[in-house]
């Protein structure tokens, strides 16, 4: 009997000590670790969340301009029937006046009949021609809503392709590859600005400096406040060995920016600028990641 709890008090120490074991072993790798393990799952997480926007969005006003078309045909029968309704109740009023001028001896019935006919159509010709107008309008402005659901049908599609697109490109290595992909992008969205400076990333890392600020160039014409056009319109000014330019755009690049100091810091194209002292101080006062 004691030998059989010896070899089980055994048996359990063995286990406690691997188990030990196991997390020294895994606490050292993760703070080891070098790059977070997490990005591509947020940036799917992100990019999963912007698409399903897109849609939300797009369903947000489908719904809507159907709510107001049928608000539209509600009200346009009500009209239709309270102009009916009226024109109803003046033929009652007409037959009780032509009555009452019968008895009276006013005129004949065939001349009253010739007026009841004659104002009748009179009003009913007005009635008619406003809500043909009424109509019309509203035919117009239904054609407008259904070329406006058209074109979000489009959008939405076209949004799934560039999202499709983006995805592709995060997966290729070869940068000759990525560069078409975001061509591609440029095709279905000329004025996609986040394609044309991811382009330039691309370019600076084929060694064209010059093809990039022409890329980033382009950005800027779209969004003058293009943090990430400016950013690499100052690795390309620093590749092309102007230290100004690079420092005016890399302060343009930081201001209201959060989270660059480090990425300035480490960025091999930035190499050259290490010694100046306007970036020193640059860098010295961009804020930091929280």
């Amino acid at each position: 009997m004691r030998t059989l709890i010896l070899v089980c008090f055994c048996m359990l120490f063995s286990s406690v000590a691997n188990a030990a074991e196991r997390h020294d072993k895994e606490t050292h790798d993760i703070e080891t670790l070098q790059e977070p393990m997490y990005n591509p799952f947020i940036e799917r997480y992100v990019i999963d969340e912007l698409k399903q926007l897109r849609v939300d969005m797009n369903d947000l006003q489908v719904n809507l301009t159907k709510e107001v078309v049928n608000r539209e045909l509600e009200a346009t029968t009500l009209a239709v029937r309270y102009a009916t309704d009226t024109v109803t109740y003046f033929f009652y009023l007409i037959a009780g006046v032509s009555s009452i001028l019968v008895l009276v001896g006013w005129n004949s019935i065939r001349d009253i009949k010739e007026k009841v006919h004659n104002v009748a159509d009179t009003k009913v010709n007005e009635v008619i021609l406003e809500y043909e107008k009424r109509l019309e309008h509203l035919e117009d402005e239904l054609n407008r809503k259904s070329r406006g659901i058209t074109s979000a049908q489009k959008r939405i599609a076209q949004h799934q392709d560039i999202h499709s697109l983006w995805l592709k490109a995060g997966q290729e290595s070869v940068l000759s590859n990525r560069i078409a992909i975001y061509d591609q992008i440029l095709e279905l969205d000329p004025e996609n600005t986040e394609a044309m400076t991811y382009k330039a990333d691309i370019a600076l890392e084929m060694d064209e400096p010059q093809w990039a600020i022409n890329l980033c160039n382009q950005a800027l014409n779209i969004d003058a406040e293009n943090k990430h056009a400016f950013y690499q319109l100052a690795g390309a000014y620093a590749s092309l060995g102007k230290p100004g330019e690079a420092i005016d755009n890399l302060r343009k690049a930081l201001e209201d920016s959060e989270g660059y100091k480090d990425q300035v810091k480490n960025d091999p194209v930035f190499n050259s600028l290490h010694d100046n002292e306007h970036f020193i101080e640059l860098i010295n006062d961009a804020p930091q990641a929280g």
